[in-house]
């Protein structure tokens, strides 16, 4: 198994623009890509917590609790800047010391579809809650999907 990088889950309070340590400095790439297949199923388990606490306050109704929703978001929200952190700092390594600029762009790709990936789910969420849902079109409900998502 591939070490996390110390501290990267606690990404409150930490300045965007420092490196993390790096474990694995030497290592070879293949323990790298693989790094990344952590990020994805670290990842993958994000959104399906985000998932379920949709369905959880979905369920709270009629007296919505919206600060354990909250709470989930902030948390999950954590888990996916300190896994985008470390994909793009995989990235920044391929590209640069390790001379592997294909795979450099795989990953790049990688990243720019699972941005894409969480403001989709964001976006379908929020079209999801009972505030939105109850309300006709309005020109600022799309005004917010026309905004909030390219593809809507």
């Amino acid at each position: 198994m591939i070490p996390e990088v110390p501290g990267a889950a606690d990404v409150t309070g930490a300045p965007e623009f420092e490196d993390p340590v790096w474990p694995w400095k030497e290592a070879p790439i293949a323990t790298l890509v693989q790094r990344i297949h952590q990020l994805q199923a670290e990842r993958s388990q994000a959104f399906r917590r985000l998932d379920e606490a949709h369905r959880q306050y979905l369920r709270s109704g009629p007296h919505y609790d919206f600060p354990r929703y909250r709470t989930a978001v902030h948390e999950v929200t954590q888990v996916f800047a300190a896994a985008s952190r470390e994909v793009l700092a995989v990235e920044a390594e391929l590209a640069g010391p390790r001379e592997q600029p294909l795979l450099a762009g795989h990953v790049r790709s990688l990243q720019q579809l699972e941005q894409t990936r969480l403001a989709t789910v964001a976006l379908l969420q929020l079209m999801a809650t009972p505030e939105v849902t109850n309300q006709e079109d309005s020109t600022e409900t799309h005004q917010l999907k026309t905004n909030s998502h390219p593809f809507l």
